[in-house]
């Protein structure tokens, strides 16, 4: 006979990953949920997990038998929270993931504002950019800045991301600012990138697409130290807009070759969560609330870019810096 707790196990084990992995969540030994799996499997009468050196794959039995369990596992949490809600209010625990850029320099002001106002909801944040099995580290929600989510996710686009050929009006008033995507290349630049590596620029004018390989003169993925490096004229920034949207609006950046769209990592902002995982309250309203500051933050930096001044373009200085 199968018991929830046997199912709910499975779901452990198949989100996590691996035996090892489940082990820690659970807090148990990896024999312990070895022994529990085999016991599983043997009242079922076949095999619910495929396993290799690599990872484990569920069984087509498996994977009907996981589903029960989540399913099981999202009511307990359902009822669990129903109670806490009664009994003390808004109540839980998030685990959120977001990326080091637009965290550190936007998301990182929300998230105290959202603590004040959910004092009884507990945060854990991380700050990185990795795509790669998201999910497996025991987060609840992720933000990331990608061309394209990944199939095995759920995702909701929250806001649109451009990039900008910025520079500040100082830098733009003692050297020439890009005319054309050429010039880049021969102009010293900030941008995040890999470190030792190229950045690969797409641009986009109409029907034409042209891409660049540029090595920046300055490269860090510590968003807030580019800011600085870009506000103290070391150079022509290709960074997203929402880094520099309050000084295009106030005029101490400029922006060049506005008629063009530019990409390196991604466009598009989204939520990222696992399928078929019970969503509490905590984590609903949780989503909502960045879901509605995104959009509040794309909406005033439009506003804000369509009054900034463009540099015009002007002759080389004589003791302009090159990469």
């Amino acid at each position: 006979m199968i018991d929830s707790r046997s199912l709910t196990l499975l779901v452990e084990i198949l989100d996590a990953g691996s035996l090892a992995q489940a082990a820690r969540t659970l807090r148990v030994t990896r024999a312990n949920v070895s022994y529990h799996l085999n016991q599983l499997e043997r009242a079922v009468g076949v095999q619910l997990i495929r396993r290799n050196t690599r990872k484990l794959e569920a069984t087509e039995v498996g994977y009907q038998l996981y589903a029960h369990g989540q399913a099981i596992a999202n009511a307990l949490l359902a009822a669990d929270e129903a109670v806490q809600e009664l009994s003390s209010g808004m109540k839980g625990r998030v685990r959120l993931s977001v990326p080091s850029g637009y965290g550190h320099v936007v998301m990182q002001h929300w998230l105290i504002e959202f603590k004040r106002l959910y004092p009884g909801i507990a945060l854990q944040v991380k700050f990185e950019n990795r795509v790669d099995d998201l999910m497996r580290d025991e987060i609840d929600l992720a933000i990331r800045i990608l061309s394209k989510p990944p199939e095995a996710l759920v995702a909701r686009e929250i806001r649109g991301v451009r990039y900008v050929i910025c520079a500040s009006r100082a830098f733009a008033e003692k050297h020439e600012m890009p005319r054309k995507l050429t010039d880049l290349s021969t102009m010293p630049i900030v941008a995040s990138a890999v470190m030792g590596q190229q950045i690969r620029l797409k641009a986009v004018r109409g029907n034409r697409s042209e891409e660049l390989l540029l090595r920046p003169g300055l490269a860090s993925e510590h968003f807030p130290f580019l800011k600085s490096a870009i506000l103290e004229g070391i150079g022509i920034g290709i960074v997203p807009d929402y880094l520099v949207g309050a000084e295009l609006s106030s005029g101490t950046v400029v922006r060049s070759l506005t008629d063009w769209q530019f990409d390196i990592f991604g466009t598009h902002m989204f939520i990222l969560y696992m399928p078929n995982r019970h969503q509490t309250t905590a984590v609903r309203t949780l989503i909502e609330f960045i879901s509605q500051k995104c959009a509040e933050d794309a909406s005033s930096i439009a506003v804000g870019e369509a009054g900034s001044v463009i540099a015009p373009a002007r002759r080389r200085h004589r003791n302009a810096p090159r990469t």
